[in-house]
């Protein structure tokens, strides 16, 4: 082969090579071409929906996308509705769903349910948003130890709401029982919204959902929270006391991510990655993330899949000891 076909050759594959990458980019800088639609399993008001339309307020505000986004709250089946969707748009970069974490993992346990972590594409996760232990404010129980005694004296008699049965809210609650002997009844609501408008109704005792969506109603002195299940007690609410200094080794929050469907084109998903991880670093999101207490923590969508897939196994021992999952 004479220089000349060699010199040839290389042209014909740096051309090839120049063809691709034009492409590439050409795609990335396309995409997204019109409003992406934000899927959410909840219904309007609860901490989810409140963490996909905030990103969605981020991305308008801080022009990350040439799109906006259209939210779509699909609440039902403790998620499940929200995942089948999203299952049935697999390739289709056009979705994004509100990814709780708590719920993926659960539903990945359920088999006959076919919605295994194989159906997202995790993006990112922005933060985990602490559970609470929270009462009404007129509340017969004034401290944590109130409660727990009370419920160790007459089991069941306590009812809890939540949003999920297979939710954080609930797996604070497995640990609650585990760790101190009480027993408690609890009642799902849709969202985690409902399940505190039911404790300021006086219709349930109590509820363990999410820090940030009971801060309001305890700001306006309608509930009080007895403890949070944190590493440290949470610097806006300093008076409130950590589950660890109770004596109890709980830590529970709820993962606060973004996925898209499976199968989705790797630039879309590449594009879609650098503006969450640009809405993460806004101002707009440590002002939220700094007043809802996250604990916030970071991560890409190749860390985020890989927490997925190491949590999922501690998932499934939560569901099987209350009998959602069976051995």
């Amino acid at each position: 082969m004479n220089i000349l076909s060699c010199i040839h050759r290389l042209g014909i594959a740096l051309a090839a090579a120049a063809a691709v990458f034009a492409s590439v980019t050409a795609s990335s800088q396309s995409f997204p071409a019109r409003p992406m639609e934000m899927v959410i399993h909840t219904n309007p008001g609860g901490g989810q929906d409140i963490f996909g339309r905030l990103l969605a307020e981020i991305n308008t505000r801080e022009k990350l996308l040439p799109q906006p986004f259209t939210i779509v709250n699909r609440p039902g089946g403790s998620g499940t509705l929200a995942s089948t969707f999203i299952k049935g748009k697999r390739g289709d970069p056009y979705y994004l769903l509100s990814t709780s974490t708590t719920i993926v993992l659960a539903l990945a346990q359920r088999p006959d349910l076919g919605l295994g972590l194989d159906i997202y594409t995790p993006l990112a996760l922005f933060g985990f948003d602490l559970q609470s232990v929270t009462v009404p404010i007129d509340s017969k129980f004034g401290t944590f130890k109130d409660l727990i005694d009370a419920a160790r004296r007459e089991p069941n008699s306590i009812v809890c709401g939540i949003a999920s049965a297979t939710g954080t809210a609930r797996l604070l609650l497995y640990h609650l029982e585990k760790e101190t002997g009480a027993r408690f009844k609890y009642v799902s609501f849709k969202s985690g919204s409902d399940a505190m408008t039911a404790v300021m109704g006086n219709h349930v005792q109590l509820t363990t959902e999410n820090v940030s969506e009971v801060l309001g109603a305890v700001e306006a002195k309608k509930l009080k929270i007895l403890a949070v299940p944190a590493e440290r007690r949470l610097a806006g609410l300093p008076e409130v006391p950590t589950l660890k200094e109770l004596g109890y080794n709980i830590h529970v929050g709820g993962g606060r991510g973004f996925s898209m469907p499976a199968g989705v084109p790797k630039d879309a998903a590449a594009v879609m990655e650098a503006a969450l991880e640009r809405a993460h670093k806004s101002a707009l999101w440590r002002d939220y993330s700094t007043k809802n207490m996250y604990e916030d923590t970071y991560m890409g969508s190749a860390a985020f899949a890989q927490y997925l897939a190491r949590t999922l196994p501690m998932i499934g021992e939560f569901m099987e000891a209350v009998g959602v999952k069976k051995p």
